[in-house]
């Protein structure tokens, strides 16, 4: 009798336990078959994430918008702050030392509430604005933050969204620069301006010369043969050129004296070849124009006079070293930057014996610049730009075939390696001298723009 009933009790724990699960399967079977509850349940259980979710969804795209507008805002005002034409930076130039420039912290929060829209009116928006001027620098920040009320999340407990951002810009105000200018008017100056101007002279000399040589033992000279041809040297384009410059000095100087500038050649005439003052270092454009009217190609007595030595490119730089000085970093009218702007054709040509680059004749050295002499102006933070008008090959010239064909290719290269990093621009023949030197010297003075 036990026995069995044993084996009844054994058998019926294991039901026990089973009986749960299968149930909880049964019920979840009929749940899932019941057409007409299954989908409202399913719906209560999932309403309330699905609106959370929703509502998160609309608020932090709400809330990038504004971010997104503030941002905008931002940029306007850091940018607007210190535009060209802004009051804060005709203060800035006006400052004596760095500091806050107050004038422009307002016009920055002005202009920052203008570009908002109406959508934001009810936003409350926290400003912080800086406006500084240091050395020749005038950057301005903004900060801005907000909170941004939600709607749905609100069921959440998340009433608002924090926002915020930065915006900054920079303006580098006037640099004070002083300019150098070293034109080459030697003889080898003399040559046409443009490919149909060497043509004209070579066609109308016995020897087919290209250089109008402006020797004064007779008037029958090259000199007053290409006047009388209408023939332009390149020396007249220099001349030209330059004049030109004073303009554009003008045009985009901030204030009277930020550009100031001076005007040497070779010298008048080869008896004293030299370095020759022909206007003084000045900010008034209009006097060093009307010096500059006087820049002529250099006489010399009679032909081959000094067998032509009237090229010292070594003399020139030296004696220029001490006039420039040293230079400075532009931020004042005080501390000025100093740049020697040479207009040249590349080849010098002078009594040096035993330090020529080049082989000698009689002593008589041509060669190409020799860049020794440019560290000694760049080791005083000179900048040196050099517009090398290109010497143009001579074929028909049996000297020329002699003592420059040799190293022609060396001209320009040398001049490159003289001048500093990207103020180097040469021009042909065939191209615009005066627009080139205007390229040149706009590259020297440009400013950096606004960076956001």
């Amino acid at each position: 009798m036990q026995f069995p009933l044993y084996e009844s009790s054994f058998v019926k724990r294991p039901k026990a336990r089973i009986r749960p699960i299968r149930r909880l399967q049964q019920l979840s079977r009929k749940l899932m078959a019941d057409r007409a509850g299954n989908f409202a349940t399913v719906t209560v259980l999932l309403a309330v994430p699905l609106i959370a979710a929703a509502g998160m969804a609309i608020d932090i795209t709400n809330a990038l918008m504004a971010r997104t507008e503030l941002y905008n805002a931002a940029d306007a005002a850091a940018l607007g702050a210190i535009a060209d034409s802004s009051p804060a930076v005709a203060a800035a130039l006006k400052m004596t030392s760095d500091g806050t420039v107050s004038v422009g912290q307002d016009d920055a929060r002005k202009l920052f509430f203008g570009q908002t829209s109406g959508d934001l009116q009810n936003v409350p928006v926290n400003v912080n604005i800086s406006v500084n001027r240091v050395s020749n620098v005038v950057k301005s920040t903004v900060n801005f933050s907000a909170s941004v009320p939600t709607t749905l999340m609100q069921i959440m407990g998340q009433t608002s969204i924090p926002i915020s951002g930065t915006a900054s810009a920079q303006y580098q105000t006037a640099s004070f620069i002083d300019f150098y200018m070293l034109l080459d008017n030697t003889p080898s100056m003399g040559v046409g301006a443009t490919s149909d101007d060497i043509a004209m002279m070579q066609k109308n000399t016995p020897d087919t010369c290209a250089f109008a040589c402006h020797n004064l033992d007779t008037t029958n000279n090259y000199y007053n043969l290409a006047k009388s041809l209408n023939v332009k040297m390149r020396i007249d384009v220099v001349r030209q050129a330059t004049q030109s410059l004073t303009d554009t000095a003008v045009t985009n100087r901030s204030t009277p004296d930020q550009y100031r500038m001076a005007v040497y050649t070779f010298g008048t005439k080869a008896e004293s070849a030299g370095l020759t003052s022909v206007s003084a270092l000045s900010s008034d454009m209009a006097q060093v124009k009307t010096s500059t009217g006087a820049v002529d190609l250099m006489t010399t007595p009679k032909q081959n006079y000094n067998n032509d030595q009237d090229t010292s490119f070594d003399t020139m730089l030296t004696q220029l070293q001490p006039i420039v000085g040293t230079g400075g970093g532009g931020t004042t009218s005080s501390d000025r930057a100093k740049v020697l702007f040479f207009v040249t054709d590349g080849v010098g040509d002078s009594y040096k014996p035993s330090t020529c680059t080049k082989p000698t004749t009689g002593g008589r050295c041509q060669e190409p610049l020799d860049i020794s002499f440019c560290k000694p102006l760049k080791d005083q933070n000179v900048k040196i730009a050099i517009l090398y008008t290109t010497y143009f090959p001579l074929p028909q010239n049996a000297w020329y075939n002699t003592w420059i064909a040799p190293f022609q290719s060396q001209i320009g290269t040398n001049l490159q390696n003289c001048a500093s990093p990207g103020l180097y621009f040469e021009v042909s023949p065939t191209q615009g001298i005066s627009d080139a030197m205007n390229a040149l010297f706009l590259k020297v003075i440009r400013t950096p723009r606004l960076t956001g």
